[in-house]
């Protein structure tokens, strides 16, 4: 891919995505990913808004996470997302989050499809997003 398909972005840990134990609640770290794809996409020119205008979806197929490290309350955490793979079938994004002390905390790994929002029947990765990226 010939495109900087990296992108790092920081998110301070909010009080309600903790839990009893003042870790991040393992299911935030979705969210987390969800920036970080999301942000990456529209810093390449991929706006998931004209993406839907356009009548296309993408829904997760898969997503792998591992745990290292907890991150806590008002933790100033950096997201760094890749796009690992880009092919006719699905885009595939990796997650890296790391503490303010270079730590790494998390990695995940989120496999996409792309849908048609009217029948959502699979299509082909839409050929704007193959050229912004590729």
């Amino acid at each position: 891919m010939s495109a900087n398909t990296e992108g790092v972005f920081n998110v301070r840990v909010r009080y309600s995505e903790t839990d009893q134990m003042g870790y991040v609640y393992y299911g935030n770290y979705a969210r987390y990913y969800e920036i970080g794809r999301t942000e990456l996409m529209r810093s390449l020119g991929v706006h998931y808004r004209s993406m839907e205008e356009k009548g296309i979806i993408m829904p997760v197929v898969s997503m792998e996470v591992k745990y290292l490290r907890p991150a806590t309350y008002d933790d100033l955490i950096e997201i760094r997302t890749t796009i690992k793979k880009l092919d006719d079938k699905m885009i595939v994004f990796e997650s890296m989050i790391y503490n303010e002390a270079n730590q790494l905390l998390n990695r995940g790994i989120v496999k996409l499809c792309f849908l048609d929002k009217g029948s959502h029947e699979r299509i082909s990765t839409p050929s704007f997003i193959r050229q912004q990226i590729i």
